[in-house]
This record gives structure tokens, C-alpha cells and sequence, in this order.
């Protein structure tokens, strides 16, 4: 099944079945965790493409791996309705996610296709890995400029 549409279909049972989200939701804790690992994982590989550390094929291509199979993690059960900024405290997912879901699933898809070109790319040295990097990157801020708010 396609992550759009398990996310669409579990999104709506998932509305039903937590009504009211406490601010310490085991859904947002968990997908907060999981968007840790993203940015631990761009960490490494943005130091490299910036020249911040030295390029390592192997631990390029590891990091770039996790990127790939963490985009692969069902997020289904991570954002039921109710766990938005307005709704809860210590979350940064704005409201719209949930009013444009097919254009939330739809950023989230072309994260999962970067990520898979930089899985390809990123233990073939240097310049190729920052050609990957670089779109990869764009596609997380595509969604957050749209559904992410600004940190306080």
C-alpha cells in the first residue's frame, strides 16, 4: 500500500480514535524522535558537503542509508488529528497538515525519492554525494516553509 493512501486511510480511524491529544502524546513524541534521527543523519552529511568535515565514503553512504529507510517508516500512526501547534504545546506541526493532507503526503514523497537518489549517491565520493544533498535537503524545506512552525 501506498504511504499516501495509508496515511490518508489511517489518519481518518486515527481522528476517531484520539479525540482529545495530550500535550505529551506518545504520536508526536515518537515522530519528533524519528525527525531527530533525520537530522542527526543530514548533520553528517551536510558537514561533509560543507566542507565542515571530511568527506568519508562509509560513513556518507551509512548516513544516507538510514535517510533512506527512515523515510520508508510508516508514519501513519504518527499524525493523528489533534496533535498541531494550536492544539497541543511542544509541537511545531502547523494546522495545515491536516487541511492539505494530499500536499503534506505529496512533500513527504518527494523526501522518500531524494532520499533514495542520495542513498545511490552519497558513497561515490565528494561531488557527487553534494549533488544529491543539496535537493534532498530542499525537500525537507519545501514541507517545513509550508507546515513547520518557526522555532520560538
Amino acid at each position: 500500500m501506498s504511504f499516501k493512501r495509508l496515511l490518508g486511510s489511517l489518519a481518518l480511524g486515527a481522528a476517531i480514535a484520539f479525540p482529545a491529544m495530550a500535550d505529551n502524546d506518545p504520536a508526536v513524541e515518537t515522530r519528533q524522535g524519528q525527525f531527530k534521527l533525520f537530522v542527526h543523519n543530514f548533520g553528517v552529511l551536510g558537514s561533509m558537503a560543507q566542507g565542515r568535515i571530511d568527506y568519508d565514503a562509509d560513513l556518507a553512504q551509512t548516513a544516507a542509508d538510514n535517510l533512506f529507510h527512515l523515510t520508508r517508516h510508516d508514519q501513519s500512526r504518527l499524525w493523528p488529528e489533534g496533535t498541531d501547534s494550536m492544539s497541543i504545546d511542544g509541537t511545531r506541526a502547523k494546522p495545515e497538515i491536516w487541511d492539505n493532507l494530499d500536499d503534506f503526503v505529496a512533500k513527504f514523497v518527494a523526501l522518500q525519492d531524494a532520499a533514495e537518489t542520495l542513498q545511490g549517491a552519497a558513497g561515490q565520493g565528494l561531488d557527487t554525494m553534494q549533488g544529491a544533498f543539496g535537493p534532498t535537503a530542499g525537500t525537507c524545506q519545501a514541507c517545513h516553509q509550508e507546515y513547520r512552525e518557526e522555532a520560538s
